[in-house]
């Protein structure tokens, strides 16, 4: 249970700043107009990921997911801004 929850702790935060991330910049206009709903849209995402975090069958396998998911949001970001597709 804990492996779960620490999972759902630190790639799951991770990934909620990822998902944000790319929701609040792929949004037309400046990302400073995003800026506080996506902070306080981070927080129910980060929620919403740690208790799915408790969906997986056991520890190991919520840190790989949540992990790789989390890789592959942040490397989706990096890709987008090294494209200069969003600032």
């Amino acid at each position: 249970m804990w492996a779960r929850a620490l999972a759902g702790i630190v790639p799951g935060f991770l990934l909620s700043a990822g998902l944000v991330g790319l929701l609040t910049w792929s949004l037309p206009g400046s990302w400073q107009g995003t800026l506080v709903p996506g902070i306080v849209a981070f927080f129910a995402v980060w929620i919403g990921v740690m208790a799915a975090s408790f969906q997986f069958a056991n520890g190991k396998r919520a840190w790989a997911c949540l992990s790789a998911l989390a890789l592959a949001t942040l490397g989706a970001l990096w890709v987008l801004q090294t494209l200069r597709w969003i600032e």
